[in-house]
């Protein structure tokens, strides 16, 4: 009996259906209903809300005048190999390594953290119709891209179409 694992599979679901109960409370607790003087959805600055892209690291953030802004950490990239351009309603970072910065086959490294890679076309949500394009700044210093996109002066609205509602009498 001393060499066999006992697993309590009692427990083990115990667990299981506790840690199921606390993610829906905690996913409800983000939610508040309409009327209660709450915003509808509980903002949470621990909470990522751009979970796709882990390369390059990066800060996504509004200011009080709503800015939008960007903050990748790109060191070791040269900015005439880095790309921004907005597409529809999304603005899109890629970025190409310098060639100097590819480690070679026959190197052997010690430690190894920092790895250089190209970054392929990744999007980032920044509506048109919200945010000015033709006022965005960014600037590349000490290895970080920043791009602050200010908001539009008047947000355009699309009129809507009256549809007119006729009666049928015979």
């Amino acid at each position: 009996m001393k060499d066999k694992i006992i697993i309590d599979l009692g427990q083990l679901m115990d667990e299981i259906f506790q840690a199921t109960e606390n993610f829906g409370n905690a996913f409800k607790e983000g939610f508040r209903k309409h009327g209660e003087g709450h915003p509808f959805f509980k903002w949470d600055e621990n909470v990522d809300y751009y979970p796709a892209y882990s390369y390059p690291p990066a800060n996504v953030y509004m200011t009080e005048e709503k800015s939008l802004v960007f903050e990748f950490a790109l060191a070791g990239f040269d900015e005439k190999h880095i790309n921004l351009e907005f597409r529809g309603d999304y603005m899109v970072l890629s970025a190409k390594v310098d060639e100097v910065r590819r480690a070679s086959a026959g190197v052997k490294f010690f430690k190894h953290r920092l790895r250089f890679k190209d970054i392929a076309e990744q999007r980032y949500f920044a509506p048109a119709d919200k945010f000015d394009r033709e006022k965005v700044v960014a600037t590349y210093k000490n290895g970080v891209l920043t791009v602050s996109i200010p908001p539009k002066d008047s947000v355009s609205s699309q009129e809507g179409i009256k549809i007119n509602i006729v009666s049928e009498e015979e």
